[in-house]
């Protein structure tokens, strides 16, 4: 065999033992990455099985459940009340309706009064977002013993009671602005800065921050776990 022959000889080799060095190489890498997807699936299963074999966080998970019970319970209760609609109620309804209930918006209305309906029309949209507080309406020309009682004297008069006494009013839109183009957020802020209904925004942060807490909890508990493996 002549030199040329080989060098070509050993340059075929020296080539097929970086090809098959190359293809070694590509096929470890694809087998890297099954086993990731692999290790990555079981993991979720084996975070699954934790979850639902750890006794804190089962307990986590029937607390949870048991708040929200509780909490659908009450307003089905609240809605036996009156709550979470705008109702019409008569003379002859109207205290057993604000002593019902421990906070009750009651807005007296006169049926042509323009600014009536634009009332009404707010209070319409705030009853079902504030469960908590019992939303009605009472026709001040039938109702002459409690506009005289009260005091009542401009409409539209939003009288604000807490457990039967009344604590509060909004007469007119006096304290809206004075104009007709306020929003229904604008008269939810005065409320709830009377303190006549809660501000959801402040709930509903405070379920989210439940929620992180008891999201934390399961990943340090998921965490420890698999620590001690």
């Amino acid at each position: 065999m002549d030199t040329n022959s080989v060098k070509s000889t050993l340059s075929n080799l020296a080539f097929g033992n970086v090809m098959a060095a190359a293809a070694r190489d590509y096929q470890k890498e694809l087998l890297a990455q099954e086993k990731a997807q692999v290790s990555h699936s079981v993991n979720e299963e084996l975070d699954l099985d934790e979850l639902m074999d750890d006794p804190e966080l089962e307990k986590l998970h029937a607390e949870r459940i048991a708040a929200l019970k509780k909490e659908a319970e009450k307003r089905e209760a609240l809605k036996r009340e009156g709550h979470g609609e705008y109702r019409e109620i008569t003379e002859e309804d109207f205290l057993g309706e604000v002593t019902g209930s421990e906070k009750v918006i009651c807005h007296f209305y006169h049926k042509e009064f323009y600014r009536c309906k634009i009332m009404d029309k707010h209070l319409k949209a705030l009853a079902p977002r504030h469960m908590d507080t019992k939303f009605i309406k009472l026709d001040a020309e039938n109702a002459p013993f409690f506009v005289n009682k009260l005091g009542v004297k401009t409409l539209p008069c939003v009288i604000l009671f807490r457990k039967g006494i009344a604590i509060d009013r909004l007469i007119g839109f006096q304290d809206l602005g004075t104009k007709d183009d306020f929003s229904t957020r604008t008269l939810e802020s005065l409320l709830i800065k009377k303190g006549i209904i809660s501000d959801k925004k402040n709930d509903e942060d405070d379920e989210d921050d439940e929620d992180q807490k008891t999201s934390r909890t399961v990943r340090s508990s998921v965490n420890q776990d698999s620590d001690s493996d």
